[in-house]
């Protein structure tokens, strides 16, 4: 497996002590944000290149624009900025998530902001992961919806999918789309009192034997089927975020993985 971490599991590490605890698990991929940590907002990108060069990390992405799907003015200026960072910083792409407020968005609103961006990742050189939420809220639960945007705005080759191991089993999923996935976002559920219907991202924490969500299930499903992309530990619960040792703690989870999906 090739293993990749968001830095939304280590917030109050540096970009460079995050891309050295890496590093150090034997990780060459990882993911920052605009959010937690707000690297976008309080790094200058050239920085950022730097830190992973000496490190010899690789920027899959930059998570995330939201929301991708309602497009107008304000969207169009941010992702054109965060497409810039992108390719200043040396970020292969954007993340791409949709409205999860509640607020219904039409199948022909998610095209027309694909036809919109593609432009824009296009003259940056860079990717866009659409990541679709499956929170009941979520204006976009489900990958086949995504995909069939993708098509109808002719964006096959600049737009791939996230396979969200949380959103996924939140949105009932079960189809998986191996081809069309350009990255897998892991974490666990382990609260037993929770519903599904109630998951929130403050639950999500590392894999382990307690999780509810499948994710060792998924992985090899993903894997038997052809995919060969990174899995990005995307714990967002404050009891990750707030470990001591998270190193050690991302060392056990990730030989459970390789043990389990293995078997």
């Amino acid at each position: 497996m090739r293993f990749s971490l968001s830095h939304i599991l280590a917030p109050s590490q540096s970009p460079a002590e995050f891309f050295a605890m890496a590093r150090a698990l034997g990780i060459r991929d990882v993911e920052i944000r605009n959010d937690t940590p707000n690297v976008v907002g309080t790094l200058a990108p050239a920085d950022v290149k730097a830190a992973a060069q000496v490190a010899e990390v690789t920027l899959l992405s930059i998570n995330a624009l939201y929301p991708f799907n309602v497009w107008n003015d304000e969207r169009r200026a941010q992702t054109e900025k965060l497409a810039d960072y992108a390719a200043a910083c040396g970020a292969q792409a954007l993340v791409m998530c949709p409205l999860n407020d509640g607020t219904p968005v039409s199948q022909a609103d998610v095209v027309n902001a694909l036809k919109a961006i593609k432009p824009i990742l296009e003259s940056r050189g860079i990717s866009g992961l659409v990541e679709p939420l499956g929170f009941p809220v979520s204006s976009l639960r489900r990958k086949a919806d995504a995909i069939a945007a993708i098509q109808a705005a002719g964006g096959e080759g600049r737009f791939k999918l996230v396979h969200d191991t949380f959103h996924h089993h939140l949105a009932g999923e079960t189809e998986f789309f191996p081809a069309w996935t350009g990255l897998v976002h892991i974490s666990g559920v382990t609260d037993k009192d929770v519903a599904v219907s109630d998951m929130l991202d403050a639950h999500r924490v590392l894999v382990d034997d307690r999780d509810r969500l499948g994710n060792a299930e998924q992985i090899r499903a993903l894997i038997a089927a052809g995919y060969s992309g990174p899995f990005s530990f995307e714990p967002f619960a404050a009891e990750v975020q707030e470990l001591a040792d998270p190193q050690s703690a991302l060392a056990d989870s990730m030989g459970w993985l390789r043990e389990r999906v293995a078997a």
